[in-house]
Parts: structure tokens; sequence; C-alpha cells
């Protein structure tokens, strides 16, 4: 074995957004384009002889990357490296590693609930020592590297075996081949009664069913739901992490889990179903015939938290992303704790994680968690629920009701416009941000602006500043429209607009939601002029 170094240009186009470094498989391809991404990363650390965290999601290039990524470790003086069997890590299960090892960091191989593949997505990000995502002061510096690269290094040697748990030696470096699922599995039950959840799922009355989508939460939720928790076998399905998830789009939601859907919306339908994504952050709960909007999963869960062994103590506080419905608002008033409101990413909850200021947190795009971990955490969110239901014995409709009829209903609802032209994408946010004085005092039929801005966020830890974080819209009587642009996808932008109308009259919250909404889905289109500069007659996916 021999370390080399090898020359080579910076690419130009290789910033990182709050979710790392997502392009298109065939650009990670690229001759030295993964290779100048991780020595920037290694550029930016003090890593040596320190521990790291690795794995991924299982999709394409994952395995071939992971060889790539311990090859270089080694030759920049890394010490030891703890890496998925078969490469597969879960981005949960990765902050939990890192957290129980006191690792220095973690390097997570994924695009999330991008399509995967050999003509889908890549992504690579790094967390930091609490197990989280790394602060913007980090991928700034990583991004300053990438742009001044000459040279990286590497470890001439033969591959690792991936496949067999062991140790390993490559160089002078330690490799820990480890199973990944026994500690978050232990994880778990140390949060939640297993006991309770297993009689629910034993018990001949309850049934449920878990869709893994083809990506990373197969293996977690084979061993946690049917082996752990004795559901009988084929609870799971799309339980292998598959190259290209299936030929699938690993988005938990209504269209992208549309076999899941048909499920929980067919004759015989099981009593409860969950799905997560690619990664195994995010999850979609769904009852016989009923969805749960995310917004409201976090506020039930948050009401329901005093049920459930890890939280019976009580919450230090909770926090929601900005374009998150409200409904927590008002369970934290309640409970008399501190709601925050956060920019989308869930960076910016560890700082209010760290310093104990939350305990829950969520966000509207099916990512729920909480203090256990630095990341979103999907089956997390499945196992919080069946707890809910083990103890108040009730299906998911009839407590998502109940909690309708104690602190009202946010209609709300998420439409998104998918890879559009970024120059219209722009446009379209910025002859908003040029309309804000005028905006307000307007009268559109029953509502009436009472503000518009663009959302700014200053951290109660650390006092930074995140600025134009999405533009709101918000009516005199509570509801409110947001827009914002979202740079999780690989191909032109994400327009992503949010509508929310808050409903205290209980006789009036079985409306369908997008009837409930349609006044304010016209108002959005008559502000934005949406279909002009998406030149989209209606969204690619509503949630």
């Amino acid at each position: 074995m021999s370390i080399i170094t090898v020359s080579t240009t910076p690419f130009k186009d290789q910033k990182p957004g709050t979710s790392g470094l997502r392009k298109a498989v065939k650009t990670f391809q690229q001759p030295h384009y993964l290779e100048n991404f991780v020595q920037s990363i290694f550029d930016s650390l003090d890593i040596k002889g320190k521990t790291l965290v690795l794995g991924g999601d299982g999709r394409y290039y994952n395995r071939q990357a992971i060889q790539t990524i311990l090859k270089m470790a080694s030759a920049n003086g890394v010490g030891r490296v703890l890496v998925g069997c078969e490469g597969i890590l879960s981005t949960p299960a990765a902050s939990c590693l890192i957290r129980a090892n006191n690792a220095y960091g973690g390097i997570i191989l994924s695009a999330s609930h991008n399509p995967g593949g050999v003509d889908g997505d890549f992504g690579i990000k790094y967390n930091i020592t609490n197990g989280g995502p790394a602060p913007e002061k980090i991928t700034e510096g990583i991004f300053e590297n990438t742009l001044t690269i000459e040279q990286y290094s590497i470890l001439e040697s033969a591959d690792i075996n991936l496949s067999s748990q062991g140790s390993f030696k490559l160089g002078d470096m330690d490799v820990e081949v480890m199973d990944s699922v026994k500690p978050y599995g232990e994880l778990m039950e140390s949060l939640f009664d297993f006991e309770a959840i297993r009689k629910l799922l034993t018990g001949g009355q309850f049934k449920m069913c878990m869709d893994s989508l083809h990506a990373v939460t197969g293996p977690y939720a084979k061993a946690i739901f049917e082996q752990k928790l004795g559901a009988k076998e084929g609870t799971v399905i799309n339980g292998v992490p598959l190259e290209d998830f299936g030929g699938g789009h690993p988005d938990p939601n209504l269209v992208y889990a549309k076999g899941l859907v048909d499920i929980l919306f067919g004759d015989n339908a099981p009593d409860f179903g969950a799905a997560s994504d690619g990664d195994g952050d995010r999850n979609m709960i769904l009852g016989k015939h009923f969805f749960v909007n995310p917004s409201d999963s976090l506020a039930v869960i948050t009401a329901n938290a005093h049920l459930v062994k890890g939280y019976k103590e009580g919450l230090a506080g909770v926090a929601r992303s900005m374009p998150t419905s409200a409904a927590v608002d008002r369970v934290a008033e309640t409970l008399g704790i501190d709601c925050y409101e956060t920019p989308t990413g869930w960076k910016f909850f560890g700082n209010l994680l760290d310093a104990e200021k939350a305990t829950i947190c969520g966000e509207e795009s099916f990512g729920t968690s909480s203090n256990h971990i630095r990341e979103k955490d999907g089956l997390w969110a499945v196992l919080f629920w069946l707890n809910i239901i083990a103890v108040r014995g009730e299906s998911v409709e009839d407590i998502v009701k109940s909690y309708w009829k104690t602190y009202g209903r946010n209609f709300y609802s998420r439409h998104d416009y998918e890879e559009v032209a970024s120059e219209g994408a722009n446009e379209l946010v910025n002859q908003l941000r040029n309309q804000f004085d005028s905006l307000v005092g307007k009268t559109y039929g029953n509502y009436t602006v009472k503000y518009a801005d663009d959302f700014s966020y200053t951290d109660p830890v650390d006092g930074s500043i995140a600025d134009k974080q999405g533009v709101r819209i918000g009516f005199t009587d509570g509801s409110r429209i947001v827009f914002r642009l979202s740079g999780t996808g690989t191909k032109g932008a994400t327009v992503r607009i949010y509508l929310e109308s808050y409903e205290p009259d209980s006789s009036k919250q079985d409306l369908d939601t997008q009837e409930a909404l349609k006044d304010l889905i016209n108002i959005a289109e008559e502000i934005a002029q949406i279909k002009k500069y998406t030149h989209r007659d209606a969204p690619t996916v509503i949630t």
C-alpha cells in the first residue's frame, strides 16, 4: 500500500446547500469530482487520528464512493472509520452512531428523497460531532476549498469487504464494518414502550403496513417491526434497498408512495400505514382511509408526548420550520412551553436541541424528530405513533380528530412545482418581494392582507441571522400563504407554495382540505402569477 498525490483542478459548481452536495450520478462520476469534494472536507477539518462514521442509503454509486472515501481517509490520517455493513447507513442511524461513539463527525452519502439509479442523483454531506448537519461556517469552508483545490491524497489499495462485519486495517487506519441496525434499535427501545407496541402488533386485531420504498429503512424496519416487535412477516413492504429504489421515487408523500396509499384507502385496509424516504429521515403517517398531514403529526406527537416513556417527564420546548403550520404552536401554548419558528433546514434545530431549549422538532416536509439525535428520524415518528395508539387504544383518525376538537384544525397544504426553469422561479419570488408595501391592507374577497415580508431568523442561542428564508403573506384572520424555492432537487428549481387556514369550529373541520383552501389557492395565483412564471397549469405534487 502506498499513498499517492493526484493533481487536479477545482470545479466551480460545488457549493453545498443545507443538505450537502447533490448532483446527478454522472456528475459525480466525472474524473476527480468526488475526490475533490472529499479532499475539501478533509482540508477543512482537523481529522488526523479522529473517528469518522461513513455510510449511505444504498443508491447507485454508494459502494464505489465509500471505497474511495475510505482510501482517502486513510491517506489523510483519519484514525478510525465506522462504516455500515454493505455500505448501508440511514441518516438517523448515522447521527446515532456519531453520538454514541463520540466520533468527530460523519460522511453521509445520500440524495434523500431524490430518484436513484444510473440516471438518478447522488449526494454527500458532512455531519459534525453532535450528529447533526454541518453549520454554515463549515459548509462555507468546504466550498472555499473546492475553489482552490490543486491535489488530493489517496491510498493505493484493494477494496475493503463491506459485506461482512469485522475489523480491518487500511494503511494505518482502522476500519470497522458494523451492524448499524442494532445500536439504532437499542436507542429506539430506550425511548418507546416496546412491550405495549408488541401487544398491539401481536394481539390479532391491529394491522399495519410499513413501506420502505426499496430504500434504506428496509433492514431497520424489518429488524424492529417484524423481528423485535413481532409484527407478521410481510408487514414491511419494499424492504430490500435497491440502487434505483425499484424505479420509484423514494419520497413518502401521497403521490410517490401511491402503492401504500392505495393499500390504506382500499378494501380491507390495515389500521395503520407508514412510509419513509431514501435515507430514512422522513415519514408519512396514514390511518385506515385517513391521511395525517405532517404538520398535524408534529402537533399530535407533542400533545401526546407525556404518554411515551422517553418523554413522560415533559418537554423543554418545541420547534417548527417557518412553512410548517402553526398547529403545534397552540399545543405548546397549552403546555406552557416555548415554540420556536426557524428557517427550513434541520441544522437550525441543532442549536435549540443542544441548548436544551427544544425537545421535539418538525418540518412540514414529512420530517419529525427529537433530542435523541440531531437529524430527522422517520422510524422514530412511526414508533411514536404506534406507542400513542397502543396507550390510547384509538384509531389514527380518532386521535387526530380528537386533537382538532381540542385545539382547532389548521387546514394546510403544500403545492410543489418541480423542475421549474430557475429564471422563472427566481422572477416569481423577486416580483413578490417588490409587492410587499402594496399588498398590506389589500382585500381579496373575505381575506385582508395583514403583513407581507421575507422571513428572517435570529438564532436565540448564537445570535446568527438567516434572512430571505421565504416570502410570507399573512391575513387578518390568521390565514397565510408562503412561497419558497427549494434547493433539494438537481434539475431546475422547485417552487413550493404553502397554504394555511385555521378553523376552530369542530362542525366545519371535516371539509376536504383543497376545498377549504380554494380561496387562498386562487389568491396565491392572483398575487404571484404562478402559471406565468412556472409555465405550469397545476402543481407536480400536492400534499
